[in-house]
């Protein structure tokens, strides 16, 4: 049975600040730092072969953070900015309260939340997903095959790709997803490849 860690990086500056983020380049906020610790106290008792993550820094510093605490900093490391938050296009440095009185709030949401609208000159969830599910066939699946633990730190919207997936959700279910900030959801598969268990831990 192989075993997969899904992370979302801790509180950004401009989660924070309530600011659309997407390739935006922004460091974890100071609690975003003691989220990433708190997830590494919760894997202490993982022992992971490789682990896996978008290119912007405050996935990589969440990673980097969780392996410090849980002493396992000389494991292979793969970044790739398939994994990276789904790009928000024009949205992305705005106030989200202030784009939801600009635009409404029933239309933000759809941006924010919906399987296949995009923002303006950003990716839909569904572009989202056209990256991460073959990066996740290609490079990761092959792993847990293998019988390999995997930790994987990415984002809010690469994620629920990833879960969407997993879960076999429909367009509809996804629109209520939300992976919250710093909660490792462990997934567990058997030799075939199957979604055996998943679970916050």
């Amino acid at each position: 049975m192989a075993q997969m860690v899904l992370l979302r990086h801790g509180e950004s500056q401009w989660n924070l600040e309530n600011r659309f983020t997407g390739w935006i380049d922004v460091p974890l906020s100071p609690k975003g730092e003691q989220e990433a610790r708190e997830a590494g106290e919760k894997l202490r008792s993982f022992r992971f072969d490789c682990a896996f993550t978008s290119v912007l820094t405050r996935a990589k510093e969440t990673l980097r953070i969780v392996l410090e605490v849980i002493g396992q900093t000389d494991i292979p490391v793969e970044e790739n900015p398939a994994l990276n938050e789904r790009h928000y296009g024009e949205l992305q440095g705005l106030n989200k309260d202030e784009t939801a009185q600009r635009y409404g709030a029933e239309q933000v949401k759809l941006w924010r939340r919906s399987y296949d609208i995009r923002p303006p000159g950003g990716e839909s969830l569904k572009d989202t997903a056209a990256r991460v599910i073959p990066y996740f066939e290609r490079r990761i699946l092959p792993k847990l095959l293998a019988g390999k633990n995997v930790l994987v730190v990415a984002h809010g919207n690469s994620l629920r790709a990833l879960v969407m997936h997993l879960d076999r959700l429909s367009k509809e279910e996804v629109l209520e997803l939300n992976i919250p900030t710093g909660a490792p959801l462990l997934y567990e598969f058997d030799e075939k490849g199957t979604v055996t268990g998943r679970r916050y831990l």
